[in-house]
């Protein structure tokens, strides 16, 4: 089936499911219908079993939420997936709005009938998404209503089972500490705040307090289940019974005991009919489990997911973990990148066939657990889509002329890793080198920042975007993102980025440093490393304490693409010594052939 015939396939697929789950709604007495990217843990990646959204749309983007009427549907993504949400869902019954242009909310109080009846489901929404969405049913004259039951799940017919993959502990020397000095620890913090509970629904949390790993969802080890922490340090993990193996027990210690996870409902009825100040995160707890605090009597303290911050300071052997990570990963996309530049030589290289060998060169790492997120591979007007995904309809060859951008990561046992690079093929245009090059400027300018103890990264956004400023560019997405430690890719509660952040910085945090610049339907830039924070070397005299970042990822820039005219001596010496490191690094780490490509790939750059 070609592109066009495949587009008119899913678009008349999408016909028929949002007309039968109109009809459900009419029999519900519904106005409209909320459909959300999440699930019940608001988590990014969501198992098939959750995909509501892309079920309904045909969107497969990570981020996007979808509000149907009886007469009306609109799709809501960010700037990252403008283009993508246009190929996949159909125009004809959705309008696209940019989220941070026109939010929801906006377009909710704009075109819900008065009197409207605008249904939700509580568990796929935080307690701060849900106001969100009542304030604005409230100005257009209508109401919010928790449904019984999804009526989305009521016509999804072929609804995959939801998942139950293996929980398997995740040992001391990856790590760095044990479970029960976590919990301790932050139950420490509870107590001294008078708090006698935490409910933690997030995954990854619970993953890293516990010292667990699991597989319920594409691309991060995540096990899905909600647990509560009490401040004496004890634990109740609500989990499939599935997922457990005899071993996970001992691992788990007799502090931690496990549930069903129907039972969680009476477990918050119980902390209820004590009293007891429970804590839960209304940014990214589900609704459904304030509603049910709230009406068993708790004293709801509603405050961050208090396994957030210490979670994102990685300690030294995570540390140490992920430098060994970026070791071995920038080794196996070195062997790529050079295998690509002969292959070019040869023969025909695809997006999809440069992704599946990209991923080969990871796989021969006994490390190799997965990749951290589906391969961005698009060459010429694809990689101008943020999140592109290449199939097999969209498939193009990496061509001469072109910009290639590729995008990809991997999970390993002591990392997680994601990086980009563009290469040219063939021979740029001035143009391209233009854009490129103040990509780089912007990245090297965030890699080399030193900033206070306390500054937030949408303090530093900026400093990434003003070369692309200075010339009337820029990018819609951020600057940069949290990632984890055998975790997901894309980690709170920092982030570098232009929206508000009151989240500092601090040491052992790791960000992506990655700039763009996309010209629709021509080509896209992206230079991405991983960085983390460690406090300021060599200041004599600094009257305050200070931050910067060491970069991770190793791998080489394309230097076909920098004009070193628009580069100034600092930048040129940041690059030349980030590609010696690289060589140093690499080289001993890959086969002869590859080390004279990586030779020369890192040669040092000179003013013409």
């Amino acid at each position: 089936m070609n592109e066009a015939a495949g587009k008119l396939a899913s678009d008349a697929q999408s016909s028929t499911r949002i007309a039968a789950l109109r009809a459900e709604l009419k029999r519900r007495a519904l106005s409209g219908f909320v459909i959300p990217l999440a699930d019940e843990h608001q988590g990014e990646y969501v198992p098939p079993s959750a995909r509501r959204l892309a079920w309904l749309t045909g969107f497969n983007g990570s981020a996007g939420m979808a509000v149907v009427l009886a007469e009306k549907a609109a799709l809501f993504i960010d700037g990252r997936y403008t283009l993508q949400a246009r190929e996949e869902a159909d125009g004809a019954i959705y309008d696209f709005r940019s989220i941070p242009e026109e939010p929801p909310s906006a377009w909710i109080e704009a075109h819900l009938p008065r009197g409207g009846r605008l249904g939700y489901d509580a568990w796929l929404h935080s307690e701060d998404g849900a106001k969100r969405l009542a304030e604005a049913c409230a100005k257009a004259g209508g109401e919010l209503v928790a449904s019984e039951g999804n009526p989305l799940d009521a016509v999804w017919d072929d609804r995959p089972a939801a998942p139950a993959a293996k929980v398997h502990a995740h040992p001391l020397e990856f790590s760095g500490l044990a479970s029960a000095d976590k919990r301790r620890k932050i139950g420490g913090r509870l107590r001294k705040d008078k708090i006698d509970a935490a409910v933690l629904s997030m995954p990854d949390s619970i993953a890293w307090l516990l010292n667990i790993r699991g597989g319920d969802v594409p691309r991060a080890p995540l096990p899905l289940s909600f647990a509560i922490l009490r401040a004496d340090a004890g634990v109740e993990l609500f989990i499939d019974p599935r997922k457990l193996g005899e071993a996970l027990a001992a691992h788990l210690g007799e502090e931690v005991t496990l549930s069903l996870p129907e039972a969680l409902g009476p477990a918050l009825d119980r902390l209820g009919a004590k009293g007891l100040a429970v804590l839960a995160d209304p940014a990214s707890a589900a609704d459904w489990l304030f509603k049910r605090l709230d009406a068993a009597g708790a004293r709801i303290k509603r405050s961050p997911d208090p396994c957030q911050l210490p979670k994102a300071c990685k300690n030294q052997v995570e540390l140490e973990g992920a430098r060994a990570a970026h070791r071995r990963d920038g080794a196996a996309l070195t062997r790529f990148l050079a295998w690509l530049a002969a292959e070019l030589t040869k023969s025909d290289v695809s997006e999809m066939a440069a992704a599946e060998r990209l991923e080969a060169f990871r796989r021969e790492s006994d490390l190799f657990r997965d990749l951290s997120f589906d391969t961005i591979s698009g060459a010429g007007p694809n990689g101008a889509i943020v999140h592109y995904r290449v199939s097999q309809e969209s498939n193009r060859k990496l061509e001469p002329g072109q910009l290639y951008l590729v995008d990809s990561g991997a999970q390993y046992p002591d990392g997680t890793t994601d990086v980009t690079r563009t290469l040219a093929i063939g021979t740029p245009s001035n143009e391209m080198r233009d854009r490129f090059t103040r990509v780089l400027k912007g990245h090297i300018a965030l890699a080399r920042a030193r900033f206070p103890k306390g500054t937030t990264g949408s303090q530093l956004d900026a400093i990434a975007r003003q070369p692309l400023w200075e010339a009337g560019l820029d990018f819609d997405h951020g600057t940069g993102h949290g990632v984890g430690s055998y975790l997901s890719v894309h980690e709170g509660p920092q982030r570098i980025s232009k929206l508000p952040s009151t989240v500092a910085l601090e040491a052992g945090m790791i960000c992506s440093d990655e700039p763009g610049y996309y010209k629709q339907g021509a080509y896209g830039i992206r230079i991405e490393n991983l960085v983390a924070v460690r406090p300021a070397e060599g200041l004599e005299g600094s009257e305050r304490e200070m931050l910067e970042f060491e970069t991770l990822t190793l791998a080489p820039i394309d230097l076909a693409l920098v004009d070193a005219s628009l580069m100034s001596t600092a930048e040129i010496a940041w690059l030349d010594s980030y590609h010696a490191r690289v060589r140093e690094v690499i080289a001993p780490l890959v086969d002869k052939e590859t080390v004279a490509w990586l030779v020369e790939a890192t040669k040092p750059v000179h003013i013409k």
